[in-house]
């Protein structure tokens, strides 16, 4: 009985093994994992491997890692385990992303390098703690837009659509007044009609 209930807690785990280049090999990455496996009593369902490819590269570069999200969502997997953060990816916010499918899916993730495993209290703390600085890091990059915009405002630079110019506008009041309709007069004037419509609420109405 006390056997039967060992193997029936035994975490099924997948390996992610990534190299960025042909020349590399996941040899070293795949030894360590097999020996914290052994170590935790996993039982290593699946390997999915990505040769040659960045870490930069989204989803739908790479085919193993597709698979390894895929075989998560089937709820096949209890446990994902990389080397270092940088095999799943090169971006915190897509690293805090690609930890909240997996938790919504009840599947934990150990990472070697880093420590984690979030099966553990501890690790679970961790994956909070990355959540607040990836939230920083949006936070500071966010401020860094608004302050450069601010300066370049000060700057005199201006953004979003030109303000057509004085001939232009006459030509769409024009039109306005010679009865056009709102699309018929931005198309005669090469207006968009958004900006005919704005200058048609400005026009004095007549009775």
């Amino acid at each position: 009985m006390a056997i039967r209930e060992i193997v029936l807690e035994m975490k099924r785990a997948a390996f992610y093994l990534r190299v960025s280049t042909d020349s590399q090999t996941t040899e070293n990455q795949r030894r360590i994992l097999q020996e914290v496996a052994e170590r935790s009593g996993w039982e290593v369902v699946e390997v999915y491997e990505d040769h040659g490819i960045s870490g930069a590269k989204g989803r739908d570069k790479r085919p193993a890692f597709d698979a390894l999200l895929k075989a998560v969502s089937r709820r096949e997997i209890d446990m994902v385990a990389a080397f270092a953060v940088d095999r799943l990816g090169r971006s915190l916010p897509d690293l805090i992303g690609f930890l909240s499918d997996l938790q919504a899916k009840g599947c934990d993730l150990y990472l070697h390098q880093q420590a984690i495993d979030t099966s553990t209290p501890s690790g679970r703390m961790l994956f909070q703690m990355l959540g607040v600085f990836a939230e920083f890091e949006r936070s500071i990059i966010t401020a860094r837009i608004k302050a450069g915009l601010a300066r370049a405002r000060a700057q005199g630079k201006h953004f979003g659509r030109p303000n057509l110019s004085l001939e232009r506008r006459r030509s769409v009041q024009k039109a306005l007044s010679d009865g056009l309709s709102v699309r018929a007069a931005a198309k005669a004037t090469g207006v968009s009609a958004a900006s005919v419509g704005r200058i048609k609420q400005a026009m004095p109405q007549t009775v």
